[in-house]
């Protein structure tokens, strides 16, 4: 795979995350109607959520039409390219619905089967319009905002800031605060933003020292995490046997503590 192929995808994903971005934004001017929930009665969607996802599928049908797709609104379909794009069109859909400006439009293109396990992400883009900002990476170029390159925190002498997030399923939410437990020797703070993209892409830019989070799905972390590591950090996705595989990010050496305590005695 080239410099030029991964750049060009790369390119692709922020000039159609920009237009999404904008009728997200748009859509929440006009007022949020929730269209269904899914998994948990917490756990909603909205209409903007699959007009976004239509949108981003149709500029990706006419630009590279042999690719595959993989979006958390419609599910999945095969392409013949060995490149799938992994779309979560509205990340972050709770706080979209309640006028929290921490939401993403995260697009990210894969090699190989649509499958974390054994996927390559070659480009990523997460875009939050209610906050300006776009974060991209391109495999082998780096991570980008801005024109700044992103690197992720290498020390962190007063503790970690770290950041996670709950399952919309109350039967987890026990678990989920005892792993916070776990690792508050080591932490500064956390924070719990509620859009599992951008706190990737916020441990790519240093504002955060490391993430974790049990129960993502493809599309809440595929672009974050090229961001982490072409910013010079390490991702890990552990239990994926599991319903609720974790997944742990951050500079070297917090991803290595954090790590070391979310996987001892285990």
């Amino acid at each position: 795979m080239t410099l030029a192929l991964t750049l060009e995808l790369s390119e692709l994903a922020i000039e159609i995350s920009r237009e999404a971005g904008e009728l997200a934004h748009t859509r929440r001017q006009e007022g949020v109607r929730l269209a269904a929930t899914k998994s948990t009665l917490a756990d909603i969607v909205t209409d903007a959520d699959r007009e976004v996802e239509a949108l981003i599928r149709d500029r990706l049908r006419a630009a590279r039409a042999e690719d595959g797709f993989l979006g958390e609104e419609t599910g999945a379909e095969a392409g013949g390219s060995g490149i799938t794009w992994v779309v979560d069109p509205i990340d972050g859909t709770v706080n979209y619905a309640y006028g929290i400006p921490a939401y993403n439009v995260s697009i990210a293109a894969v090699r190989g089967e649509p499958d974390p396990a054994s996927w390559e992400v070659l480009a990523a883009v997460v875009n939050a319009p209610a906050l300006g900002e776009i974060f991209s990476a391109a495999l082998g170029h780096g991570a980008w905002s801005g024109g700044t390159r992103l690197a992720v925190t290498e020390e962190t002498p007063a503790g970690a800031l770290l950041a996670t997030g709950f399952g919309y399923d109350p039967a987890t939410h026990e678990g989920d605060l005892a792993t916070v437990s776990r690792v508050m020797p080591m932490a500064r703070d956390v924070r719990r933003m509620g859009a599992a993209a951008l706190d990737l892409a916020y441990v790519a830019a240093g504002r955060l020292d490391g993430y974790f989070e049990r129960g993502l799905r493809p599309w809440d972390f595929a672009a974050g995490t090229l961001l982490v590591t072409e910013a010079g950090g390490a991702v890990t996705r552990t239990d994926v046997d599991s319903a609720r595989p974790m997944l742990i990010a951050g500079g070297r050496d917090v991803h290595a503590r954090l790590l070391a305590l979310l996987t001892e005695n285990r």
